[in-house]
């Protein structure tokens, strides 16, 4: 059976399993739908947490960007402290008094604890505006992962997604979503642990991926380390260390942290914890759910350590037991002749991955090309298409002066350049061959890098898209309960009935699938770049107000409101200087560089101090304004103390 039939075989599978059981799960009330009639048991909750949490940035994307980090591996370990850091602070800061509270979303928390309609619909905004940059990087992976496996358009990839999404997120609501969540963490926790076995086994020897990743490296006996090895082939080729240390500690401390606090304010997070019986389900819940969370994360370093040494090696055949250079480079002819190889053109079709033979010679050099030889060349390009975009009857002297003189600088910069003890020139080189591979790429790539099974490729597949998928349903669901219960209801027709409620409810889902879909057409960076950039905002806008109203009297409504504005202006501006207003492509201020970030921090790490500037404008507003009223103070104390507890007794 060839690959593409195996691939719609599973993936179709699965398909056909979450749409059963949304059909079976159908929410037939408003409670179903927000909360899945809050009797989800603690266990299964924490499964779906799970599958909701490990979205496309986890299963596809994180990986990738550990794997081919230009700073190093290290660095991007802090998706990892940040993401599993923040479920502890969910567990025991916000999940169970949030329970205690007994309503279905953030917002209306926060209106009932600030008590003031205005202050439910800044918080309606902050989510929206959260989840929509969310959801971005789930379609952006859904997109990917169609565009591979079922030899689609990614375009194309996009609206499959959405129809699938459609199918049993608008019609089973939080119930059905919570079902199929659970069906598509076992899928995606299957299909991500199965590669890392095969492959552990294959470069270290060892059954668990955890263990190979600080194992000995078996193509050469085990003699030297996985990790040294990859360190030396890394280098050799130019690359900076993979086990180097940060440059920039500050920026990676307010990485972590946005990441961890962005994690525990996540509104779809947060609503999960609303579906359980009791309040101390909600705690047992975050429990499971790093658990199941920790099966999938502590395998991923090994996953991109691996996944980059293995695509190391396949470009560098010498690699495998020797130095890098200690083998010509691999050739074209092996790549369109070898099927073991069959999936670079694959992959190099979608436009994920792209090499071309610069300098003639039949191989494919991968390296890390020097600045100096990347300028150079790069001129050079511009010349040469000018002089062969020129007319016909122009004088075209002064355009091929222009080339020779970029040929020369080219030339004496790859006279300078090295790689170990040897130049460019003398290598033969004239730049990277390898012009591009996507950070989105690695893991679905990963199984036939290493030539695994044909059905452990589809079922990475349909892990990815399961991951893609869970996650997506549960933004939506957020959007959709943001937009129907606390917009309408709340807002602007109090009255409607609950038929009502749940038609608006479904119709709001609807159009922010397809809101959805056009944003994932043209997303801003890759999966797990955009998905940071949620965080952000949530760290900046959401944690602080849920903090506040739990463990603060003080706060009043016009602290919450002018904290969570001034928490999203303040973070949202700094991330649209670099990256674009609303992401449109072009409009960035300042090019996303380390050199003009404003004293080293990133836009993807700018919620930390997001997160500070709410709490300090929220405190200073609430200072210099009326205290809140003696029913929101007991409604605080009612939350934060355990139900049936009495008052200490001196003895």
């Amino acid at each position: 059976m060839d690959q593409f039939t195996l691939n719609l075989i599973v993936v179709g599978f699965t398909f056909a399993i979450y749409i059963g059981i949304a059909i079976w799960a159908r929410a037939g009330s408003t409670a179903e739908f927000y909360a899945a009639g809050q009797g989800v048991n603690p266990i299964m909750n924490g499964m779906a947490t799970g599958a909701d949490w490990m979205s496309a940035a986890s299963f596809i994307s994180m990986a990738g960007i550990i794997a081919l980090a230009p700073v190093g591996g290290y660095t991007q370990s802090a998706f990892l402290m940040g993401w599993t850091g923040g479920y502890v602070l969910l567990a025991m800061l916000l999940a169970p008094y949030l329970r205690k509270f007994g309503k279905f979303t953030v917002p209306e928390f926060v209106g009932d604890r600030f008590y003031s309609k205005t202050a439910r619909l800044v918080a309606v905004l902050c989510l929206i505006v959260i989840s929509v940059t969310y959801v971005i990087g789930q379609m952006r992976g859904v997109g990917v992962t169609f565009s591979r496996f079922l030899e689609v358009s990614t375009d194309m990839g996009l609206y499959i997604g959405a129809a699938v999404v459609f199918a049993y997120a608008v019609l089973g609501g939080m119930k059905g979503i919570t079902y199929t969540q659970v069906a598509q963490y076992i899928v995606l926790i299957i299909a991500y642990t199965i590669p890392a076995i095969f492959i552990s086994l294959s470069l270290t020897g060892n059954f668990l991926p955890q263990l190979g990743l600080i194992g000995g490296y078996a193509p050469q006996g085990g003699e030297i380390s996985m990790l040294a090895k990859l360190d030396q082939v890394v280098t050799e080729l130019g690359f900076t260390a993979y086990t180097a240390d940060t440059t920039n500690m500050f920026n990676m401390f307010l990485f972590t942290m946005a990441l961890m606090i962005g994690t525990a304010g996540l509104p779809h997070v947060i609503v999960r914890f609303f579906t359980v019986p009791k309040v101390a389900d909600a705690r047992s819940s975050a429990g499971w759910a790093l658990v199941f969370i920790a099966l999938l994360y502590t395998v991923a370093p090994a996953v991109g350590a691996m996944a980059r040494l293995n695509l190391t090696t396949t470009f560098w055949p010498g690699a495998k037991e020797g130095s890098a250079l200690s083998a010509p480079a691999l050739s074209l002819a092996d790549i369109d002749s070898k099927p073991e190889l069959s999936w670079i053109n694959t992959w190099k079709a979608t436009g994920l991955l792209e090499f071309s033979d610069k300098n003639g010679d039949g191989l494919i050099q991968y390296f890390n090309e020097p600045k100096a030889v990347a300028d150079a060349n790069k001129k050079l390009a511009e010349a040469t298409k000018a002089l062969a975009d020129a007319p016909a009857d122009a004088d075209k002297t002064p355009l091929e002066a222009a080339v020779a003189e970029a040929t020369t600088a080219r030339d004496a910069a790859l006279a300078e350049a090295k790689l170990g003890d040897k130049t460019l020139a003398e290598l033969g080189f004239v730049g990277n061959e390898v012009t591009k591979v996507d950070n989105d790429i690695m893991v679905l790539a990963n199984p036939e890098i290493a030539a695994l099974p044909g059905w452990v490729v589809a079922l990475v597949a349909a892990g990815g898209l399961a991951a893609a998928l869970s996650t997506a349903a549960g933004l939506l669901l957020a959007i959709s309960s943001a937009v129907s219960h606390d917009l309408i209801k709340g807002a602007i027709n109090p009255n409607i009935s609950e038929k009502g409620e749940l038609l608006a409810a479904r119709i709001s889902m609807a159009f922010a699938i397809a809101l959805a879909t056009y944003l994932g057409l043209n997303p801003p960076g890759f999966a797990a770049q955009v998905v940071a950039l949620a965080f952000g905002l949530a760290a900046a806008t959401i944690f602080p107000v849920l903090m506040m109203g739990i463990f603060s009297k003080r706060v009043n409504t016009a602290g919450a409101i002018t904290g969570m504005l001034a928490g999203l202006v303040f973070t949202s501006v700094y991330i649209f200087l670099y990256l674009g207003w609303f992401f449109i492509p072009g409009t960035n201020v300042y090019p996303n560089t380390p050199d003009q970030h404003f004293f080293g921090i990133s836009p993807l790490s700018i919620g930390t101090i997001g997160a500070v500037v709410n709490f300090v404008v929220a405190y200073a507003v609430s200072m210099a304004t009326k205290a809140p009223p003696q029913h929101v103070v007991d409604l605080v104390e009612s939350i934060r103390v355990p139900k049936g507890a009495g008052k200490a007794v001196a003895h």
